[in-house]
């Protein structure tokens, strides 16, 4: 494996935390396209998208956070919080029947086999 990860994902207490602005800085001076931080004690989701060397938060779409670096990879955020495993796994089986993952799973296979 080579450079920094496409995602990191924390759960961390809260936004105030020393490790989610340590961690959030050094991921961005090392290139990891998206990070995500459950913070717990705030009960919400914050994921970020590295664009042009600074994180932007994605857009929660319907209550919905997809990543752009892994077609497919939806979160329901809410469903998240409020700790509705059957909604999250039901959103998430949803964006793995997406085309855009099976293209992108076919494309990791086939780079990987190279």
């Amino acid at each position: 494996m080579e450079g920094a990860p496409e995602l990191v994902a924390e759960i961390v207490s809260s936004s105030v935390s020393y490790d989610l602005h340590a961690k959030k800085r050094a991921y961005r001076r090392n290139g990891v396209r998206e990070y995500l931080a459950w913070l717990v004690n705030e009960r919400r989701i914050e994921w970020w998208e590295l664009r042009n060397e600074e994180y932007v938060s994605l857009p929660v779409e319907k209550g919905v956070i997809k990543s752009r670096v892994v077609p497919g990879l939806w979160l329901d955020v809410g469903a998240l919080v409020n700790g509705n495993s059957a909604e999250v796994l039901a959103q998430l089986d949803h964006g793995l029947a997406d085309p855009a993952h099976a293209k992108f799973v076919e494309q990791l296979t086939a780079k990987l086999g190279q």
